[in-house]
């Protein structure tokens, strides 16, 4: 059983994990292994028919829910291009190639995620492997930073105003579909990495977009635009688990977790939007080093 507090702490740490390039399923696995005791009974994602997964992955409709507020008027347009597409029969606007670009990047991780997040989940999703998972994130991330062939070379908008801030999405979404097909599909076909848990979903998303070519505030973006759909039809897909045997007994757990990992998620997507205008990932990447150091060594040493 989940109690409310480690469903508003699991909560907290799943909207801020989801989006921060540092996997939230690792962490989800790590934190209840490091912190023993009860927690590690009642937060064990690799067992069988485990009501701690049907939670975590309930508590994704609550992040994609934040990051449909944050990105509302990229997906009118988006949403909008998609219908003029089909309408017309074609693919010219900017807004229709945003559409398809985020359609076929989807595609890839979808269809793997469906056939092999069972597989992985059970036979990875244990403390120790999470945590390996979890250092190799960081080492990918470093050397994505390394790796990068050029520096981005568009200035980022300054948004001053509501309207100059509508202004620079509208730009930055100009941008991203100009991408060719096949780039946008490569960088959204990397997300199948993330099903390791301690592999991150934004974080391999960021890495394969930066060593495409694009700049780090570009690529965060389409990271986040890329996930919408993912975690959206993820948490979907596991709410009727909620309302069966899994979920008995923990509704209001499932409540209290998705509203602070609503406000978390939103915070944080509103802060890395930022942060990307002038940083990297260097920070994200040694952070990722030392926490999986540290939890090999604590998991090692108990």
């Amino acid at each position: 059983m989940l109690d409310y507090f480690e469903a508003i702490v699991v909560g907290a740490f799943q909207g801020v994990t989801e989006l921060f390039p540092v996997s939230s399923l690792g962490h989800s696995v790590l934190i209840p292994a490091v912190v023993g005791g009860q927690w590690a009974r009642d937060l064990d994602v690799s067992a069988p028919e485990s009501p701690y997964l049907a939670f975590i992955v309930g508590l994704h409709v609550a992040t994609a829910a934040a990051l449909l507020l944050f990105f509302w008027r990229d997906w009118v347009r988006i949403i909008g291009g998609f219908a003029s597409s089909i309408r017309h029969r074609r693919v010219r606007t900017s807004a229709e190639r945003l559409a398809w670009l985020i359609i076929l990047a989807t595609i890839p991780v979808g269809v793997s995620g469906l056939l092999l997040e069972h597989l992985f989940r059970t036979t990875l999703g244990k403390p120790v492997p999470a945590a390996a998972f979890l250092i190799a994130n960081g080492v990918l991330l470093y050397l994505a930073e390394r790796l990068r062939r050029r520096a981005a070379t568009t200035e980022p908008a300054v948004a001053d105003s509501p309207g100059a801030a509508a202004d620079a999405d509208a730009l930055a979404d100009d941008r991203l579909s100009r991408m060719s097909f096949g780039r946008g599909t490569l960088i959204g076909t990397a997300q199948v990495l993330a099903l390791l848990p301690g592999i991150s979903r934004s974080g391999v998303t960021m890495a394969a977009g930066l060593l495409r070519g694009l700049s780090h505030e570009d690529t965060a973006r389409f990271s986040f635009l890329l996930a919408t759909p993912v975690i959206l039809a993820a948490g979907v897909l596991k709410i009727p688990d909620l309302f069966g045997p899994l979920g008995a007994g923990i509704h209001g757990q499932v409540l209290a977790g998705s509203v602070a990992s609503f406000v978390s998620a939103y915070l944080a997507v509103r802060f890395l939007t930022r942060y990307f205008h002038t940083r990297t990932l260097s920070r994200f990447a040694l952070y990722c080093v030392l926490a999986g150091a540290g939890a090999l060594a604590v998991l090692t040493l108990r």
